[in-house]
C-alpha cells in the first residue's frame, strides 16, 4: 500500500512472512540486498554496505528502461541504525567512486533533489514483519516510487521462495 498523503515522499507499508531479523539481513547484507533491489529485470552487480552510523553504501544498478539499458550508481550514508527495527540512510545518485552527482549530471529533471532519505521501520506482526518504508524527497508516482514498489515485490517473492523450501 502506498500512502499518498505526503506529496514529496513515498510511504509504502508491507507485510512479509518472515521475522524482523530476516528482513533486517535482507536490507543490510550486500549479497542479500543485491538479490532483490531494483525494478523487475534489474541487476545489482556492485553493492557495498558499511553498516554503522556514518558508514557509507555504494551500489550499481543495471536496469532496462523504455529508453534502453541504463547503469545507475547510488551512494549514501547511514544516519540511524537500530538493529532489527530501524534503518535510516541518505541516498544520492553518484559515479562509480561514490562522488555525488547533481540532478543535471545524473540526467534527472531540474529540481530533482541531490540527496534524499530512506527510512525503513520493521515491527513484528501476525504475518511476520510489518515494514514501513519512507523515502523522503521522492514524489508519489515518480519513477523512484514505482521502482520501490517493484523492488519490494521482488523482496516478497524472494522471501516466499525461501520459506517454501
Amino acid at each position: 500500500m502506498i500512502d499518498q498523503t505526503r506529496s514529496n515522499s513515498v510511504i509504502i507499508e508491507r507485510d512479509f512472512r518472515a521475522p524482523p531479523e530476516t528482513i533486517w539481513k535482507l536490507w543490510t547484507q550486500p549479497e542479500h540486498f543485491a538479490a532483490w533491489y531494483g525494478p523487475e529485470g534489474s541487476t545489482v552487480p556492485v553493492c557495498t554496505i558499511d553498516l554503522r552510523v556514518g558508514g557509507t553504501r555504494l551500489l550499481c544498478m543495471h536496469v532496462i528502461t523504455p529508453r534502453g539499458p541504463m547503469t545507475m550508481w547510488f551512494t549514501g550514508v547511514y544516519v540511524e541504525i537500530v538493529e532489527n527495527r530501524r534503518l535510516v540512510y541518505t541516498e544520492s545518485m553518484s559515479d562509480e567512486h561514490g562522488n555525488v552527482l547533481t540532478a543535471e549530471q545524473a540526467g534527472m529533471p531540474a529540481g530533482h533533489p541531490t540527496s534524499t532519505e530512506v527510512q525503513v521501520d520493521l515491527r513484528p506482526s501476525a504475518a511476520g514483519t510489518r515494514m514501513i518504508l519512507t523515502h523522503l524527497g521522492i514524489p508519489t508516482g515518480s519513477p523512484g516510487a514505482i521502482g520501490w514498489t517493484m523492488a519490494l515485490d521482488r523482496l516478497s517473492a524472494l522471501i516466499d521462495a525461501n520459506t517454501a523450501q
